[in-house]
């Protein structure tokens, strides 16, 4: 293993040698779009995050060809964070997310930056990036008094449904007509992008990441998920995602997940998102859980590892996949698939 400048847990120096040791000084270097960051989370089998590794634990392959590090950090990085709330869920699964509000609040640290965004047909932002303060406390506040859509299936039979009738027959309808349910638009790919969008001006000294209270419905959006995986990939921003309603339940998740109808969307998106962008998707019903959700998304986040590497391939546009291992075993490993070159400073 070549020598590699190692940043122990709080303790980023500044060392001479032209290596990066610690988040700032890593964007001080010239930019150069062949250097590639890498965030990695690994747990052990219970879920705990797995402590104290070294660069000599890590494998990093890039289009099947092992990269050598020139940057490692397990220093925790302040979050530029964008929250996305869908409001097209049933009302009792945002009356419900509206409860946990303070426990969102207090997930965040105070060198963090927040910015938050709701959709259900369309997409809107609530707040500029802010400060994890009383700014971030207003916004949600106000957020309590926004509804979700009505928990009730439309009506498709009795006497409200086809108008007036006598005998079963209806009153000047020679023909009975037929009723199908409206569509209703999730426009989760828009809400992402707009998020990444704003994302990509933030400040590179902080991890970038999005974070969806959703139940991962996706339909009518104008962007497509290729497109929007692109802009997250290109600037390096992760997602994490509380899955409520639907999506929460086991059996769904196993029969659903991933499922692509024509015309109709996607049932739970959320995991594609999550998993190619190196982060994770916290299931969860009640309360309480959504809240432990919050702090344990939030606090990986901050807390990956950092791994850096010049890769040797040529300046392109082409995907490039990543494969992060780690020597050990028993462990899962949460790193993105692969990313999309910056164009050339000029």
């Amino acid at each position: 293993m070549p020598p590699v400048k190692t940043v122990p847990p709080g303790g980023a120096t500044s060392e001479t040698g032209g290596i990066a040791t610690s988040p700032n000084d890593l964007y001080k270097i010239t930019t150069n779009v062949n250097f590639v960051l890498v965030p990695v989370t690994v747990k052990d089998p219970d879920g705990r995050l797995v402590a104290g590794l070294q660069p000599k634990d890590f494998i990093v392959l890039e289009d099947g060809g092992k990269q050598t590090l020139k940057f490692f950090t397990s220093d925790p990085f302040p979050l530029s964070a964008a929250v996305v709330l869908d409001l097209g869920m049933p009302d009792v699964a945002v009356q419900k997310v509206n409860r946990t509000f303070p426990a969102l609040q207090g997930a965040f640290s105070p060198y963090d930056e927040v910015a938050v965004y709701t959709y259900s047909s369309t997409v809107s932002q609530q707040s500029d990036f802010v400060g994890a303060t009383q700014k971030l406390a207003a916004v949600l506040n106000q957020l309590k008094t926004d509804r979700g859509r009505n928990n009730g299936p439309p009506v498709m039979s009795g006497p409200l449904a086809s108008g007036p009738s006598v005998n079963g027959v209806p009153i000047d309808q020679p023909v009975q007509p037929v009723l199908t349910p409206p569509k209703e638009s999730h426009v989760l790919n828009d809400a992402i992008l707009r998020a990444a969008r704003d994302l990509s001006r933030r400040p590179r000294t902080q991890r970038k990441i999005i974070f969806v209270i959703s139940d991962g419905r996706e339909f009518g959006s104008t962007a497509s998920y290729k497109d929007v995986l692109k802009v997250l990939l290109t600037n390096n921003i992760v997602v994490y995602a509380v899955g409520l309603d639907a999506s929460a339940m086991s059996v769904y998740g196993k029969m659903q997940r991933f499922t692509h109808l024509p015309r109709y969307g996607y049932s739970d998106i959320l995991p594609k998102y999550t998993n190619a962008t190196g982060g994770e998707v916290f299931n969860e019903l009640a309360s309480s859980d959504v809240e432990l959700a919050y702090s344990a998304a939030l606090g990986e986040a901050r807390n990956q590892y950092t791994l850096g590497y010049t890769t040797r391939a040529t300046p392109s546009s082409k995907y490039r996949v990543i494969d992060v291992r780690v020597r050990r075993a028993n462990v899962k490993v949460y790193a993105k698939d692969g990313y999309y070159p910056l164009p050339p400073v000029r």
